[in-house]
């Protein structure tokens, strides 16, 4: 809970009523490798935060998976449009390795919105995380495999070192024999 109150007290300082409310209305939970977290075709009706672990973001396209992105420690992971329009999400969720969350559904979500602290939290993730998506998504699909990878090794380096490599392959869009050659010419 500790990691979780200092990522959410270095967007908005929170007072001891609200971080009480966090520790109250966020539940630790432990997800298995390879456990499925959040399911295509089913409504998200959580959102996690990654004390410990590592969780891929997929779909599944003519019957290969394509990895999304990679979550790491302190980050936050939820199927975004499922969650907040609680609608069936077009994306599923998996636990790479042992991992642990503190996780917030959606009703007790709604309950800590009206905090204003914590309304002001959320506000400001919200605005960061659209930020980031949308930068990224213009930098990613211009760049090569390459530039890719030196990205996240630069940017990201905790997927590097804890993802699969077949999922890092995934992720940028190559086989995981280009990927070995791609690190092979950096190293």
């Amino acid at each position: 809970m500790t990691e979780l109150l200092h990522v959410i007290n270095s967007f908005q300082k929170l007072d001891e009523e609200t971080e009480e409310a966090v520790k109250k209305y966020f539940v630790e939970e432990k997800f298995k490798r390879n456990e499925v977290i959040i399911e295509e075709g089913k409504v998200c009706d959580k959102v996690y935060f990654i004390q410990s672990g590592i969780i891929r973001r997929f779909s599944i396209d003519e019957s290969i998976e394509v990895t999304k992105w990679i979550y790491t420690d302190n980050q936050f992971v939820t199927s975004m449009s499922s969650f907040f329009e609680q609608k069936p999400s077009f994306e599923s969720f998996q636990a790479s390795e042992e991992t642990t969350v503190y996780s917030l559904s959606f009703d007790d979500e709604q309950i800590l919105l009206s905090y204003p602290l914590f309304s002001s939290f959320h506000l400001k993730l919200l605005r960061l995380y659209l930020s980031k998506i949308n930068e990224f998504h213009h930098q990613f699909r211009l760049m090569s495999a390459q530039q890719k990878y030196l990205y996240l090794l630069k940017s990201f380096p905790q997927i590097i070192r804890k993802a699969k490599l077949k999922d890092i392959a995934s992720l940028i869009g190559v086989s995981q024999e280009t990927l070995s050659r791609i690190r092979a010419s950096i190293t």
